[in-house]
């Protein structure tokens, strides 16, 4: 069992059982932004724009405490849903808005740091390497491992139905939390500074 929480302490979880999972490393400009959408980008990315994620099933997740702070965001109107927490702006995760795809992609920062690579291996896939700052680019890496577990994820958790325990969405399928929409103006005002020195 592992432990996430926000870093204020208010929202706090676990995440039970075990089953197949991905660790990797993005470098996408939709990541990017999102940090800074949080006011974080120093803290969440490393030096070429990129954020550590754990990949998982939804349904091991089981909040504890401060589950009623949780927000999200989508950066556009088909984007992912990127749930932080309202009190201290600590990302969580990213997950798809349909409920039945029940990966969620953990962001580094709800986890314990100097656990992350004993809990979830030291094996991490590099994605989106292209839209990486700065010269040279890192090598990609792992992209087909990463498909396959994340299918298989999904593919479990969708014949058996367990999807359906996800802490996220409610029962109608809908998310917990409505998430708020970027316009694509602020958008791009995000974007503006995705190439600069981190």
């Amino acid at each position: 069992m592992y432990q996430f929480q926000c870093h204020c302490g208010a929202v706090r979880g676990k995440i039970e059982g075990s089953g197949a999972h991905n660790h990797l490393i993005c470098y996408c400009t939709d990541c990017q932004a999102f940090a800074r959408y949080l006011g974080k980008a120093s803290d969440l990315l490393d030096v070429q724009g990129g954020t550590e994620i754990v990949q998982l099933a939804q349904p091991r997740l089981h909040f504890l405490q401060g589950e009623d702070r949780l927000a999200a965001v989508r950066l556009s109107q088909k984007g992912l849903i990127r749930w932080y927490t309202a009190c201290c702006k600590t990302p969580i995760g990213n997950t798809l808005p349909n409920p039945k795809v029940s990966v969620i992609g953990l962001v580094h920062a709800c986890l314990n740091p100097s656990r992350i690579n004993e809990d979830f291996g030291t094996r991490v896939a590099a994605v989106n390497t292209a839209t990486a700052v700065g010269e040279p680019k890192p090598k990609p890496s792992g992209l087909l491992g990463v498909m396959a577990r994340s299918l298989s994820i999904f593919l479990a958790d969708l014949i058996s139905g367990r999807y359906r325990k996800s802490p996220l969405f409610n029962d109608s399928g809908a998310p917990r939390v409505e998430p708020e929409i970027l316009t694509p103006e602020a958008l791009a005002r995000l974007k503006e500074t995705t190439e600069s020195v981190l």
